[in-house]
Formats: structure tokens, sequence, C-alpha cells
């Protein structure tokens, strides 16, 4: 339900009420006056007190503007004078409201729609429409993004708050990070103005521009920086970085820019904590943004080369032994590898299928998200000794990094892809639905 709000009501409720601050719409008929004995006068103004002391707490101004009385019966309309807003020149220096930078940017943020076809469970293709957010960031129409609001599209298309849409190319990505620059054809556009996200302080208010639901679009929300430097592990095991925010960010709303209140982009919305039980509290105000001094080197590189350049390459997939199939089997916990790319760095090193790498230059793995965490600390060309068991023999290796290219990684991505067709077929010809490995359904990651 929503409710109406007058800022102007009559500040002096006693008063005559042609006199007060709203104008009347409608008066009542007049009443006849009746003339009174003037015993009972004194009589009548107890009487008038008692009533009017008796309601003052709540009903006081009613009783006062006529509610109560037969003698005039007015409603009151309010007046305010219209909010001006201007386009403003963002200068870092001077704090904007929430207005101006809606009007300023509201241009220079995009929804984005996706489709994708995928193979439904009779092998036929289906496609379905998956929708975001981004922002312009250079006037000849560079577009940032997350990484999984593109991811698997066959067609990408953005559209501005004037109606204008483009189809858009994917330039590059980069997963582990939930970044993506598109491009489209368009020359002077506006760019936002990219700020210092390590300059935020907890408490700053925020704003957020997006799409929300895919439906609501160009929609503004606010509220204040909750909390920074969250380590945060993403649904597909990734851990990231993250400002934690109350701005209402929502399903559409990924890949928007998060401002702050001086209409610089020091955030991009990307993910939100709800409640997956109806037994439980919905949990509210519980938003996040990826820095964007995080990945301001790496959108640069994308732009420039099609990809992340210097990003440390192993050629395997991996997955996580459990503790209890680690307890059961007797295994050491840590990243059990699935498959080794054959031209690679492991390959070369040494490290074979059924692997478990247990530690790298000496720090503990006991999962496939620790190696990826261990692994962002390195660059490509730089050496590393992996602590490795192979059929409970512990072994030391020694590993040179491989650069991430685009090449190697879609030549990763198909062994992934071959490798869980295989442990399918294998599945079920053992008439189970487990893994091939007595670790159910492990989701192997490839590095």
């Amino acid at each position: 339900m929503y409710e109406y709000n007058s800022e102007n009501r009559p500040q002096d409720p006693w008063s005559d009420p042609i006199e007060t601050t709203g104008r009347p719409l409608h008066d009542g008929p007049e009443q006849p006056k009746q003339k009174k004995k003037k015993g009972g006068k004194l009589v009548a103004l107890c009487l008038v007190c008692a009533i009017i002391g008796g309601i003052a707490g709540g009903g006081g101004v009613a009783a006062a503007t006529g509610a109560f009385s037969k003698e005039q019966t007015t409603i009151y309309e309010g007046t305010r004078t219209p909010t001006v807003v201007n386009v403003s020149n963002v200068t870092g220096r001077d704090v904007l409201t929430a207005p101006e930078i809606y009007a300023t940017y509201v241009g220079s943020t995009v929804g984005i729609t996706t489709e994708i076809t995928t193979t439904n469970v009779w092998g036929q293709p289906v496609s379905q429409a998956a929708a975001g957010s981004g922002f312009v960031i250079t006037s000849d129409g560079y577009i940032l993004t997350n990484y999984h609001v593109i991811e698997d599209a066959d067609s990408i298309q953005v559209a501005f708050v004037d109606g204008t849409t483009y189809d858009a190319t994917l330039v590059g990505g980069e997963s582990e990070n939930d970044i993506a620059v598109l491009k489209i054809n368009a020359t002077g556009l506006t760019p936002v103005i990219i700020g210092d996200s390590d300059n935020v302080k907890v408490g700053e208010q925020v704003v957020a521009i997006g799409n929300p639901l895919g439906e609501l679009t160009f929609s503004m929300t606010s509220g204040i920086v909750s909390a920074k430097d969250r380590s945060i592990t993403m649904e597909n095991g990734n851990v990231m970085n993250m400002i934690q925010t109350d701005t209402a960010i929502n399903n559409g709303n990924s890949g928007g820019p998060l401002f702050d209140m001086y209409g610089q982009v020091i955030g991009i919305t990307s993910a939100k904590l709800s409640g997956s039980s109806s037994s439980e509290a919905t949990i509210e105000g519980l938003g996040f943004a990826i820095p964007i001094n995080d990945i301001k080197d790496m959108v640069t590189d994308i732009m420039e080369n099609g990809y992340v350049t210097g990003k440390p390459y192993m050629g395997i997939t991996v997955s996580t032994v459990p503790e209890s199939i680690s307890e059961r089997y007797g295994m050491s916990q840590g990243a059990l590898v699935e498959s080794v790319d054959g031209s690679s760095c492991a390959a070369k090193a040494g490290l074979e299928k059924g692997d478990i790498i247990t530690g790298i230059d000496g720090k503990t793995v006991i999962s496939s998200a620790e190696l990826v965490e261990a692994k962002k600390n390195y660059k490509a060309g730089d050496t590393v000794t992996l602590d490795v068991e192979r059929n409970g023999e512990k072994l030391t290796l020694t590993l040179t990094f491989d650069e991430d290219t685009p090449e190697r990684r879609a030549a990763q991505e198909e062994a992934q892809a071959q490798q869980e067709q295989q442990n399918e077929e294998q599945s079920n010809n053992s008439g189970s639905g487990s893994y091939f490995w007595p670790f159910g359904d492990l989701s192997p990651w490839f590095y």
C-alpha cells in the first residue's frame, strides 16, 4: 500500500481555516445560528474545553479543524516548490545529491539482455534470456559488467534509458574476478567517472543504478557502506574480496555501478545474500560489490589485449577431497587432480591424474578453493613447489606457471567437458549416480 505525505500541513490548528498555509477545496453548508440562554454560556464553554482537552493527544488537530464540528468541513491541499535537478559536473570535490547523480549518470547505465542456448534432457536446443546491468566506461562504446551476466551468451544486447539499443560484442572476460568488457558501435557516449574504492569509509552513503528483476529498469537504490574487504565465497566456489552494502541489490542489478556521493563509481554491484528456507527469517540489507580498485588494471588489460595478461596457468582440473572421504579412505585432504593438459607446465612438473595437492610453497591446501586463492598470489613465470600425495606417497614437485591465455583456457574447458562426459558415462555404466571416484559429484575446477 502506498502512503501519501503532505509536507505543508497547517502550522496553527487553532487558526481560522482560511488563514492557514493550505487552501480550502470544499466548504460545507453554513449552519443556522441558534440563540442560547445566558445562563448556559459558562457550562457550554467548560464542556468545549473538556472535549478539546480530552482529544488533544490524538485527535486535537482534527477537532480544531472541524472534523467534530458541523459548522465547517475543509480539505487542505499542500503545495511545494518542485526540486530542480541539474546534470552535474563531477569534480570529485563536491558532494552531490542522489537526484543529481541519477540525472548525470542514468544515461551511462545500460540494461543487458543475453540469449543463451542450452540443451534439454531430450537433447534439443532451448533458448532462454537473461538480464543484467552494466555501465559505460569510455565515450567510444566500452561497457563494463559482471562476467556471470554474459557467461555462455550467444548474443548480447544493451539498452539505454532513452530506448536506444545496440548489439554488443564481448571483448574479454575474467571469470575468477567476475568482470567482462563489452563493445558497442557508438560514439559520443557519457562515461562514468571511476573513483577510488580504497578511500571509501564504512558508513558513507552510496547509491546504485540498475535493472532489478530485468523489468524495473533504471532504478536507483541507496544505502551505506556496511563493511569493506569482506571475503565472500560465491556459488561457484570463487572467493572474492567485496564491499558490503545495505543498498538494495537484486537479480538484474548485477554489473551495475555503485556510486559514492561524489558521483564516482567505487564498485560493481555483483551479489546479495538471501534466505533459502521459508522457516528462516528473510535476510535483508546484505549486498556486495566488487571494489573498483581491484579490477582497474584488469579492465585496461582486457581492452588492450582481449584478456588479463600475466595470469598464472597450471593446466589441470581439480576438485576437493571431502573430509569424510579423507577419513574413510585414509587419504589427505586437498585438491584432487582430475585431468592434466599434456602440453602444460603441470605435465612438465610431473603432476598426474589422481594426485592430491596438499600444499603450495609450504602453505597448506585442503580444498580446490584454497588452491585458487593461493594461485592468485603468483603470476606467469613464477616458480613454486607443490606438496603432492600420490597413492599414499608424499612428493615434492617444482612447477613454473604458464600464462593463462584464451587459447589455453578454451582447450582446458574442452578437456573439462570431455572429462565430465566420461564421468557421466562411467556412472551410467555402473548403474549408480555416483562419480567414478567415491566422492560424489565434485564439480572440477580448471586452472
